[in-house]
């Protein structure tokens, strides 16, 4: 694994229940100009994905020149800023699913308890690939880290 600080990034984010399937067509709508100014938006990665037993978030990152990213016209979505922070990160090829995911992490999990490293909050999946590209394919998990 590796060890890494992220800084704050605004972020557009939106959670449903387990087993949604519109989340990214959410997301990519707003992109594509349904924002309170209709501007298009470039899609960056890596694609942040968690989820829990109750909960799926779906978030992209804004390009760094959008200080103030229009409003989204869907309620679903929102606009954060996430928090900077030190996170371990373990990367992993091919198309992701859920048995990779957990496999990853308790991977994760497990290195990060050998060195005696306190994880804090739950996985993150981060997928770098559209779903047209077949090989070489990038993912990773991160947790963040008491450091």
């Amino acid at each position: 694994y590796e060890g890494r600080l992220y800084s704050s990034v605004a972020m557009l984010e939106t959670e449903s229940r387990p087993g949604f399937t519109q989340n990214f067509r959410t997301l990519y709508q707003y992109l594509s100009g349904a924002n309170e100014t209709q501007i298009k938006i470039a899609m960056t990665t890596p694609v942040y994905m968690a989820k829990t037993a109750s909960i799926e978030k779906v978030a992209f990152v804004f390009p760094p020149n959008f200080v103030q990213p229009p409003h989204p016209q869907n309620e679903r979505l929102k606009i954060i800023q996430s928090k900077e922070g030190y996170f371990a990160a373990i990367p992993y090829g091919g198309y992701s699913n859920p048995s990779k995911v957990q496999y990853y992490t308790q991977l994760l999990l497990q290195a990060l308890n050998k060195n005696n490293i306190r994880p804090i909050g739950n996985a993150v999946q981060l997928g770098y690939n559209s779903p047209y590209k077949f090989f070489n394919r990038q993912n990773e998990i991160i947790i963040a880290v008491d450091y």
